[in-house]
């Protein structure tokens, strides 16, 4: 973020860079102990200009939460667009999701330390949303897939979901760990191929007991 641009702005572009310097600070920073004092630090403001626009921390983080939600089903959403297929949509999301995050390493961080807080906070109810609308949206898919042929039909529609966000969770979790937030998109195009024919190669359940 281009610290100069936090001085004379309108309010709500005022807003827009506070999310901004709030994701450039999570980038390196456990979001836990992300003060008022060094957003205000980081924009080069006092925090008397930043409590202008935001009556308090938790107000901020909520517009943080509210900007990645957004920002990630957007790009997801765009992503799908023109797609030829249920199955190419999902790959289209998987990609776009590890893009987005690989441009803001920070909105993993505020979204996993939102969903980890024992506090019912704004934040952690539309971090909740987010991760709702999102498996609604591969609840679709997934069953558009089942009535073109191209998943079996008793395929569990939740568990490929949890399966779908959880797989990116990983490669986000494993990049940050190793300090090299580009593996994952290395990693990306294979764990997704994995994914996918694990998905459409379900076996029907059989039975255990025996005739004889």
């Amino acid at each position: 973020m281009d610290k100069s641009r936090a001085k004379n702005l309108p309010a709500e572009e005022r807003r827009n860079v506070t999310v901004e310097a709030v994701l450039d600070l999570a980038a390196t920073t456990n979001p836990g102990e992300i003060t008022t004092a060094a957003i205000a630090k980081h924009m080069q403001l006092t925090q008397g200009a930043l409590f202008r626009h935001f009556p308090n921390k938790e107000a901020i983080w909520r517009a943080v939460m509210k900007w990645v939600a957004e920002n990630l089903m957007s790009r997801i959403e765009k992503s799908a667009e023109g797609t030829e297929s249920p199955l190419a949509a999902m790959e289209a999301m998987f990609m776009a999701h590890i893009a987005f995050v690989s441009e803001h390493p920070g909105a993993p961080r505020m979204l996993f330390g939102e969903l980890q807080g024992a506090k019912p906070t704004p934040a952690k109810r539309l971090a909740h949303e987010l991760l709702k609308q999102y498996a609604d949206r591969l609840n679709g898919l997934i069953d558009t897939a089942k009535a073109r042929g191209d998943l079996p039909c008793n395929l569990d529609n939740h568990a490929a979901a949890t399966l779908f966000i959880g797989t990116i969770q990983g490669l986000i979790m494993q990049s940050m760990i190793s300090g090299d937030m580009a593996q994952m998109c290395r990693d990306a195009p294979g764990v997704f191929a994995i994914y996918r024919r694990g998905v459409a190669c379900l076996a029907p359940e059989t039975s255990t007991t025996s005739d004889e």
